[in-house]
């Protein structure tokens, strides 16, 4: 699981006095204990793997819309630490599929759904979401469905 792969590398910065890393793996795990207070009133609870990638994603593209936000406002030195946590973030990660991966699966369940126009794209979207969303940026992912579809 991956909540216990978090979990021994939070031990393994402690030990190491990496306190950066250290830092970045608390963060991870006070959203996962976030998350899981507010499953508690949920009906049914997804697996634990999901609900890890689900948090770990979210975390992501946060730290990639602050690093382009500290970019442009001429503040290198956050946007050095927010680099330096989304490193972390993305190590817990399954391992992302390449864009051309990516543009292969789109074709396939445009051509499985029928899909004909930009009227679609929520249909291909949900598709795609359900088959690979742990292993894509579904940000990046939408605009290849509409530049498919287009």
């Amino acid at each position: 699981m991956i909540r216990d792969t978090i979990k021994a590398a939070q031990v393994a910065a402690m030990k190491a006095g990496d306190k950066g890393r250290l830092a970045a793996v608390r963060l991870i795990l006070a959203k996962l204990k976030d998350k899981d207070i507010e499953l508690r009133t949920a009906a049914t609870v997804p697996d634990d793997d999901t609900v890890v990638v689900d948090v770990l994603q979210k975390m992501a593209k946060q730290r990639r819309e602050s690093i382009t936000l500290y970019e442009q406002g001429g503040r290198q030195e956050l946007a050095d630490v927010e680099k330096a946590e989304l490193a972390v973030i993305e190590e817990f990660l399954p391992a992302q599929l390449s864009e051309d991966e990516v543009k292969a699966i789109i074709a396939g369940i445009i051509a499985e759904t029928g899909a004909a126009g930009m009227k679609d794209m929520g249909k291909v979207v949900a598709a795609l979401k359900v088959s690979h969303g742990s292993q894509l940026d579904m940000g990046k992912a939408s605009a290849l469905v509409k530049a498919a579809l287009a």
